[in-house]
């Protein structure tokens, strides 16, 4: 378990923020915000040398996050926990790239992809160069169809993958207290790997009712006829058959369950007087309940500032498709606020408790203010533009693609947090 990791550091002395607060987490905050900067620049910024943006680079950086849950959530950083820092942090972020290529490249496109096609952009690819006839119309798919940056089905389908799990993976660990994993007497990387099987089971599971039926419809509909997969089945729900739909009730899913391990400090959760697994289900139902009504609120609310965006989409699915995915970008936004808050400022509130109810609705209140900041930033600020290089700032809601740099914004944060233990920021007083 990684809190088992970092309980013997925590021994020497507590875990204090190196020029207390908010010095520290000012100080931190800029560090990381400057290195995600670079990084983009270099990886995804066209005007950069490598401009991966938006493929592969999101592919990467999502499947980066999730090996990272792998390596210190389920793993406890085994092997590498006793390592001094910053020796630890730097060996388990090389084998977190090291690991991420083996998932894409090898578990996904070379072992899920002897039986899934649309798992595979390998298998796409060598699909269209051998010209196979696919399309209802008896014409072959062209290799430029299924390749070209606007398409690359097989590594959107990957991150579909991985946006499940970035819910499905941790949510076992947040409000089930790794049931049923734990507790037990199982040693690493026993348990860890245990707990990576009994949640992509979990994965799989959400995938096929929730991602699966969308390329049914792409390779079914749009492609060819298919009887292999289905087709989306909540077109009659949402009023449209595209997958933001469940992007957006999901994405608010995952922000609600890491504020629950971030700001809110496990509530309101911890109030539910079950045992295990009952708990952890009666959570999951509320936290389902509370995503969707959190991304209908901004489906309804949205088009109070985005009306001249609306107008110009000719059909009402095409709006609806839209409001569902934009939904998910609000959510995104929150993502910063409420871990650098958590992580870095110590979940600081005007409070003397930093556990009572009054500072959980503060800093619920303070994540939202921060949320709409940083939307306004991004887009009226247009930060999007000229600080990220986005090659769609012509139509920047429509194709602002926030999520991918408030996923890339977090890495940072997020290594710095699991792999170096907060070094250099954070130092262990000894008494």
């Amino acid at each position: 378990m990684a809190e088992k990791a970092q309980a013997a550091p925590a021994a020497a002395g507590a875990l204090v923020p190196k020029w207390g607060q908010p010095l520290t987490g000012i100080i931190s905050l800029t560090v990381f915000t400057v290195i995600a900067l670079i990084t983009w620049y270099i990886f995804s910024d066209p005007r950069g040398p490598v401009g991966a943006f938006p493929y592969p680079f999101v592919m990467y950086l999502a499947m980066m996050i999730l090996v990272g849950l792998y390596q210190h959530m389920f793993l406890g950083d085994w092997p590498f926990q006793n390592m001094p820092q910053p020796m630890r942090g730097i060996v388990e972020t090389i084998m977190n790239l090291v690991i991420t290529w083996f998932m894409i490249h090898i578990v996904f496109y070379k072992i899920l992809g002897l039986g899934f096609n649309f798992l595979s952009q390998d298998n796409i690819n060598a699909i269209a160069e051998a010209g196979k006839t696919m399309l209802p119309n008896g014409k072959p798919l062209t290799l430029d169809a299924m390749t070209v940056k606007s398409a690359l089905f097989a590594q959107r389908a990957v991150v579909c993958f991985v946006l499940i799990g970035f819910f499905s993976y941790p949510f076992v660990t947040i409000i089930f207290g790794k049931w049923p994993v734990r507790p037990s007497d199982l040693p690493q990387p026993q348990a860890g790997l245990l707990e990576i099987a009994w949640c992509s089971i979990l994965t799989f599971f959400f995938y096929s009712v929730l991602i699966v039926p969308f390329w049914g419809l792409i390779y079914g509909t749009v492609f060819g006829t298919s009887f292999g997969l289905n087709t989306p089945w909540w077109t009659g729900i949402a009023g449209f058959s595209h997958v933001h739909w469940v992007f957006g009730w999901w994405e608010w899913m995952i922000v609600i369950l890491f504020m629950t391990a971030n700001v809110w400090r496990a509530k309101p959760w911890s109030a539910i007087g079950l045992p295990q697994p009952a708990k952890g289900l009666v959570s999951f139902c509320l936290i389902v309940i509370g995503g969707y009504i959190m991304a209908t609120i901004c489906v309804k609310l949205a088009p109070m500032w985005l009306g001249d965006v609306l107008h110009h989409m000719d059909k009402e699915t095409e709006k609806l498709r839209f409001l569902w995915y934009h939904a998910a970008e609000i959510a995104g936004f929150t993502l910063i606020p409420f871990l650098a808050w958590h992580h870095y400022f110590d979940d600081m509130v005007p409070m003397d408790d930093v556990d009572s109810w009054g500072g959980f609705g503060f800093r619920t209140v303070g994540v939202m203010v921060l949320c709409l900041i940083n939307y306004a930033i991004f887009y009226y600020g247009n930060f999007g533009s000229w600080g990220l290089g986005n090659p769609h700032w012509d139509h920047k809601f429509v194709h602002g693609e926030s999520l991918i740099w408030n996923f890339w914004w977090i890495i940072p944060l997020l290594w710095n947090e699991w792999f170096f233990h907060k070094w250099p920021f954070y130092e262990h007083k000894h008494h």
